[in-house]
């Protein structure tokens, strides 16, 4: 395994909202990289932050990823989990199984 992968990836969604796992610093680096300036703000400059100290290997990688998937979090990017999804659609419909 790489040092600069995560643990467990954050899904993030991208887009149109397609869902993406983002697995390593590096990707998450990227991610924010490309974040456009006009909606940076701390959140963002934090991980940012802490993924180029991670790279450095100055921090942790799964120190970095908390703070990528705070800074996910806040900006409504995190992908839904799939069996949050099935289990909403149980209580909606009776007959999804």
């Amino acid at each position: 395994m790489k040092p600069d992968m995560f643990k467990q990836p954050v899904s993030i969604l991208v887009g149109l909202g397609f869902p993406t796992e983002v697995r390593s610093v590096t990707e998450a680096y990227r991610h924010l990289c490309e974040w456009p300036a006009s909606f940076r703000d701390s959140a963002h400059s934090v991980a940012l932050k802490a993924c180029g100290a991670a790279l450095r290997g100055e921090i942790e990688v799964e120190t970095a990823r908390g703070l990528f998937a705070a800074f996910a979090e806040k900006h409504d990017l995190l992908a839904p989990e799939i069996d949050t999804i099935v289990a909403s659609r149980r209580r909606k419909d009776p007959h999804v199984r």
